[in-house]
């Protein structure tokens, strides 16, 4: 048994946050010391580090709390699991599509742009310009 800092050093997870994910439910309360200090076993801080992982993932909590549920189940629904992956690739792809056409009409504008210009033709077109 370990304390939160030990806790948070070995699965990559702040303090705050885990104190964040035990007051939301995400994560089970701990059990206590007789100091009332939080003491966690191998299994809370191996919670802890999935949830890391798929956050570093960028799987949005909501989504990061099914696949950490899913694996709490000793016969865990690897088509489940799947599932919630392929949508989040999908969803992923759709970022992308959207930050590459905010790259273009960003360059855009820069180009538009010439140095020594009192009146900056960039400004003046987002000024002007419709989506």
């Amino acid at each position: 048994m370990i304390a939160i800092g030990e806790a948070s050093k070995r699965s990559g997870v702040s303090i705050e946050t885990i104190r964040y994910y035990e007051r939301e439910g995400i994560v089970p309360r701990p059990g206590r010391a007789a100091n009332n200090r939080r003491l966690y076993t191998a299994d809370d801080i191996g919670r802890l580090h999935l949830l890391k992982r798929l956050r570093d993932l960028g799987f949005p909590l909501a989504e990061a709390r099914m696949m950490l549920d899913l694996s709490e189940n000793r016969a865990s629904d690897c088509e489940a699991v799947m599932e919630l992956a392929k949508a989040h690739i999908a969803n992923v792809a759709t970022k992308i599509a959207e930050l590459k056409k905010l790259e273009t009409a960003l360059k855009q504008l820069v180009s538009n742009c010439s140095r020594g210009n009192v009146d900056c033709p960039m400004l003046g077109r987002l000024r002007t310009e419709q989506d």
